[in-house]
């Protein structure tokens, strides 16, 4: 049996640009495609050659206050592997994001920031 890669996450978020530029700047990230999409919206996708997030923002925004870790199907957070943990914090603190929950367990040392979307992100380091 092959084994299959993750190639990306769809999530939607506010201003999709906006966040596709913050990712972009925050994690080395390019943007790979942009465009229409689903219902007069519009969507880009960011990230590496191998995998991406697409960020999808509707032609009316649409806003959800229940917490995604309370209902089934919901975003938790995205986990995103980096080399320097400390150089990541430091770009999403400039970014002006509050990180939290630091952890040093095995196999990595992580912290954790969300963003203006009420999206969750872990920042993890294996290094």
């Amino acid at each position: 049996m092959q084994t299959g890669l993750l190639e990306h996450v769809n999530f939607t978020v506010s201003n999709s640009e906006k966040t596709a530029g913050i990712l972009c700047s925050l994690f080395g990230w390019k943007i790979r495609w942009s465009g229409p999409a689903l219902g007069g919206g519009t969507t880009f996708h960011v990230g590496t050659d191998d995998s991406y997030v697409a960020l999808y923002t509707p032609l009316t925004t649409v806003v959800s206050s229940t917490p995604t870790y309370g209902f089934q199907g919901g975003l938790n957070h995205i986990g995103i592997v980096v080399a320097d943990l400390d150089a990541a914090e430091a770009r999403v603190k400039e970014a002006g994001y509050k990180p939290h929950n630091h952890s040093d367990y095995e196999p990595g040392k992580r912290f954790y920031f969300d963003d203006n979307n009420g999206v969750e992100f872990e920042v993890v380091s294996y290094a």
